[in-house]
Order: C-alpha cells, then sequence, then structure tokens
C-alpha cells in the first residue's frame, strides 16, 4: 500500500501518518505477509496518527483483536507473529531536529486560534518537510529495531451480549459490573457508585 493511500484511511499527510507507514513497512519485510486473520499481532504504546498506518498497512486491528493498545505516549511498535512467538520492538529515535521547536510553537498557537496567515503556512511548510524527511531517511537514522521473544496475547474473544439492568442498551458479558445484584455497564456501574 502507498503511503497516499495511508493517508487517504487517514485524512490528511503528517509526519505522524509517515512514522507509522515507516514502521509498517519494517514490519511487513520482517513477516513477509499483510495480517489477514490474527497470524501477526501489532503492540502500539500510543494513539498518534502513526496507528492509522499501522493498521491501514498491516492489517492488524481493533476488530479482529490483533491491535493492542497500551497509553504509554511513546513511538514505540511491537510486532509478534503468532505460533512461533518472535517478534520485532521499533522505537523513534529521539531526533535534534530545530525545526520541530518551531513546528510546536506554531501549532499550539493554531490550536489556541492565535496564528497569523503567515505562521500558519510556514507550519504547514515545516509540517510537509518534517514528512517528507521521515519517509526517505534511512531506517536505521529514526528507528531502533530489536529482535524480541515474547506471548503473543490472547486471540480475540466472543462474550455473551447482557442487557444492563440500569440504562438498558446491550454489553459484553466479560465487561459487566454487579451492584445491587443488577448487571450493570461500566458507565452505568460508575454512577451508581
Amino acid at each position: 500500500m502507498s503511503f497516499e493511500k495511508a493517508a487517504e484511511f487517514h485524512g490528511h499527510q503528517c509526519p505522524g501518518l509517515a512514522i507509522g507507514y515507516r514502521v509498517a513497512q519494517i514490519a511487513l519485510d520482517k513477516f513477509k505477509n499483510r495480517s489477514e486473520d490474527e497470524e501477526l499481532v501489532a503492540i502500539v504504546e500510543n494513539n498518534s496518527c502513526a496507528v492509522d498506518a499501522i493498521q491501514a498497512l498491516t492489517g492488524c486491528t481493533f476488530g479482529k483483536g490483533n491491535f493492542v493498545f497500551k497509553d504509554y505516549g511513546k513511538h514505540v511498535y511491537t510486532f509478534i507473529k503468532r505460533g512461533d512467538e518472535k517478534g520485532i520492538r521499533i522505537s523513534l529515535k529521539p531526533q535534534n531536529d530545530p525545526a520541530s521547536e518551531r513546528h510546536l510553537e506554531i501549532f499550539k498557537k493554531i490550536q489556541n486560534n492565535r496564528a497569523t496567515e503567515e505562521e500558519i503556512r510556514e507550519f504547514r511548510k515545516i509540517h510537509e518537510q518534517k514528512t517528507v524527511n521521515i519517509l526517505e531517511a534511512p531506517e536505521n537514522e529514526i528507528f531502533h529495531v530489536e529482535n524480541v521473544s515474547d506471548k503473543a496475547p490472547q486471540k480475540a474473544q466472543i462474550f455473551e451480549t447482557i442487557i444492563c439492568d440500569e440504562c438498558g442498551e446491550g454489553v459484553m458479558s466479560s465487561r459487566t459490573k454487579t451492584i445491587n445484584e443488577k448487571y450493570v455497564c461500566i458507565p452505568c456501574y460508575e454512577k451508581l457508585c
């Protein structure tokens, strides 16, 4: 899949998507095939734009249960092949890029609606150049890749749907809570406690 196709899935081109694209390419080079079922597992340690490219390219998705999110806020991605439990861990190397500081400075202004038109143009230019730099840089300059042996997470399971005694909505049985002899969903449990 091309970077343009990944951008179509994600909605736009950006440095984060470029990171995910490169990470997915490394994983696909290592494991040779896109995951059609659950044979390849991706464990991602952030919820950045990068994870969209990983899902689009590798076939690892939440719905199939072979895409695991750990909220660590790190550009670290582990891929494990089910069966042989061999995998790779890919981490983004720290970048010493002076443009990144300016990029972040302007981004904060944009978020607060305080950026001038000139700053917005500058931001877009830096944004585009950072994306190109990530796509074109040699792998070993931007990523640390190491082989790992680890047990793959449990395969996706299908659970019975139980109707919440409080709100009446269906909820996966493994996610219900019991309160006052009622089976309730997590949001209702939190309201009742």
